[in-house]
């Protein structure tokens, strides 16, 4: 057989498992009434925005398509953009749709049979997340490196995949981010705080719309969000490749086409890895959630460095390709850990201690822990970008950080499904409460969402350290692309133009930041007027008598993200290509390697910032400082509130951000 066929074949076989796996879910019946119509709500919310978001989408993706057909003036750039945008909102539908069938089954799981089942369905639920992103990834990108990978003449065209992927990976995260904390700020002010009733009561109108927000923020736009990544970083990996010169070449692998083929090579293996891993954390259900996660993950990724080289050593290719791929999967294993401590031990404790002096205390402790959060992930990133580049040939620097990359994503069905877990197990305890189950069911859901936060908080720390990667990677790719069409270019950091260019790419983190967290506020504040609105206009609703309108609340939400990720979308898409034309390459080069380094720091800060702020929440909640209903937990949930906006929708856009501007740039690379 011949090996080119490997990943779309693997990809199709990830796609046949995870199919086999929603059988197995939808099999399973939801026996209470009130807990399968609590659940059809939820699924039919999302199902409404991801229908208008998607429709939004293919009116941008046509644009963009016809734009790059008017530039390249060939068809295949444009079909591999297309390509790429499908795969892209396919994984993100495809995880979330499942992850709506997945919530209403671990409620029952955990109301009748206990914690094992109902992890072992949770997390059956996010493996779906999981392997449809490996499987999308591997399925586009392999069809289309069968088509013109082999062609030099035609190999950039691979490079619309990317952008494509990148486009709507963008917009699935700031608007789904949007919609998520809107809903969830305004039903905890107004619920939790105000009204002073519990998470996820019946009685509040918002919690049908923040728990849609699980689905299309959490779920959906996070699968987007890494699915960029990790193409992303195959992408540029295949690019730096064909442009190596012979010699050096040579020193790493029998040809080119063999050197070229590693970045997906890679990747095939990593998803055979995960569905592995995905067996061992079943395997452990009936273990403490956390170590048969923690098991699974690490397990996976110790699995495939070792059969990286054996693979690698089988083709012939140097050890020293091996050794970038173990700095990165090693990088990715140090991030994620450093993430779990920042957003899951003392430092929560210590943000839960200060809410005894008030909310200011607490907004300040959880600023100072996400601004330290950085250090160790930073040091990290820099010293695997240090080793990978050391270690290959004078000349192939850039290719070890991206094979770095490449590494550290290569298992990402099990990651993805990690990360996708939680907001299954946060739904499941939304449903539990919403149908009234009990406090020893939501005392089950409730311990596997607050593991579900952490590797939350993980997952995106690893997506942040995995997207500056494939950020460096892909500029690197550009500066190659435009020396090969042209004059060398060199960003030399003294030239006017190159630093003029960082100053301008340092704009954007900040900026963008800005319109998503104001975005976040002006939905909520329409969300708590309405929320306000109902508990004041329709009698009996706080006693219990009467229903909210659950659907005014889902429209707003909607409404809110739908409106506002258009801008975020369209700079990210537009900067590059304004900058590039009208100042040139270097300016361009220059703004990319500014925005990489503001976007990776602040993502980091505030992410683990908001993770840590939510868990010092569940922290107070569980009966520490007072526990509910304390002055604690009000200065507790203010904290949380902030962080919100913070973990789930400024921080997330800015590793997709940088992945746009520099996919883009690499698109339009050959033009300038």
């Amino acid at each position: 057989m011949d090996i080119l066929l490997l990943p779309p074949l693997l990809g199709i076989a990830g796609l046949v498992i995870a199919f086999f796996i929603f059988l197995s879910i939808v099999r399973k019946p939801v026996s209470q009434a009130r807990v399968a119509d609590i659940a059809e709500e939820i699924h039919h919310g999302a199902m409404v925005f991801m229908r208008r978001e998607y429709s939004i989408l293919g009116v941008f993706v046509l644009v963009v398509f016809v734009l790059l057909f008017v530039g390249f003036k060939s068809w295949q750039t444009p079909v591999a953009f297309i390509v790429g945008a499908l795969c892209s909102a396919f994984a993100g539908y495809a995880g979330m749709f499942s992850a709506t069938q997945a919530n209403s089954r671990t409620t029952i799981a955990a109301n009748e049979q206990g914690q094992a089942p109902a992890l072992s369905v949770a997390f059956m639920g996010g493996s779906i997340m999981g392997l449809c992103v490996a499987s999308m990834g591997l399925l586009g990108l392999g069809m289309l490196y069968l088509l013109f990978g082999a062609d030099p003449a035609h190999a950039e065209a691979i490079h619309g995949f990317g952008m494509g992927a990148s486009s709507v990976a963008l917009f699935s995260r700031v608007g789904g981010g949007i919609y998520t904390k809107s809903a969830d700020v305004g039903a905890d002010l107004v619920g939790k705080v105000e009204a002073g009733i519990p998470e996820d009561d019946p009685r509040n109108p918002g919690v049908i719309a923040d728990n849609v927000g699980d689905n299309v923020g959490d779920i959906a736009g996070m699968g987007s969000d890494i699915f960029e990544s990790y193409c992303g970083s195959m992408i540029a990996s295949i690019a730096i490749a064909s442009t190596l010169a012979i010699g050096t070449v040579a020193q790493l692998a029998p040809d080119r086409g063999d050197l070229m083929f590693v970045p997906l090579a890679l990747p095939s293996l990593g998803i055979v890895c995960s569905v592995l891993g995905l067996v061992l954390v079943r395997m452990m259900s009936r273990s403490a959630p956390a170590l048969a996660l923690r098991v699974g993950t690490i397990g996976a990724t110790l699995l495939f460095i070792a059969l990286a080289w054996v693979m690698l050593s089988a083709l012939g290719i140097s050890a020293k390709i091996w050794l970038c791929v173990v700095a990165g999967a090693l990088g990715g294993i140090i991030i994620g850990l450093v993430t779990e401590y920042y957003t899951g031990s003392k430092p929560v404790q210590k943000i839960a201690k200060d809410g005894e002096t008030g909310p200011a205390t607490v907004i300040i402790s959880g600023l100072a822990t996400g601004m330290e959060s950085v250090v160790i992930p930073v040091i990290s990133i820099a010293a695997i970008i240090l080793v990978s580049s050391a270690i290959l040939p004078d000349g192939a620097g850039v290719l070890g950080v991206g094979l770095a990359a490449v590494g550290m994503l290569s298992t990402v069905g099990i990651t993805m499904a990690i990360d996708a877990y939680g907001p299954i197990a946060d739904n499941a305890g939304g449903i539990a409460e919403m149908a009234e189950l009990g406090e020893e069911t939501r005392a089950i859901t409730d311990g596997l969402d607050e593991v579900g936060n952490t590797t939350a908080a993980i997952g995106k720390g690893f997506a942040i350290g995995a997207a500056g990667l494939a950020a460096l990677a892909i500029i690197a790719a550009y500066v190659e692309t435009v020396s090969a069409k042209g004059d060398e270019l060199v960003l030399d950091i003294g030239a006017p133009m190159v630093l003029m260019g960082m100053f301008l790419g340092a704009i954007f983190p900040f900026f963008v930041s800005a319109l998503t967290m104001r975005a976040v506020g002006d939905a909520a504040f329409d969300m708590i007027k309405e929320i306000r609105r109902q508990f004041k206009e329709i009698p009996g609703l706080l006693e219990g008598t009467a229903k909210p309108d659950t659907k005014r609340c889902v429209d707003i939400a909607t409404t809110a993200a739908l409106k506002r990720m258009v801008l975020p979308g369209v700079l990210a898409v537009a900067a590059p290509v304004v900058v590039g034309f009208g100042l040139g390459p270097e300016a361009l080069g220059g703004m990319l390697g500014g925005a990489l380094i503001c976007c990776v720091l602040m993502a980091l800060m505030m992410a683990n910032a908001g993770g840590a702020w939510d868990n010092a929440k569940k922290y107070v909640e569980k009966g520490h400082f007072g526990g509910k209903g304390s002055d604690v937990h009000a200065a507790a949930v203010v904290g949380d509130t902030v962080g919100d906006p913070f973990k789930d929708t400024s921080g997330p856009a800015m590793n997709i951000l940088i992945n746009v501007m520099a996919i883009v740039s690499l698109v339009i690379a050959p033009l300038l």
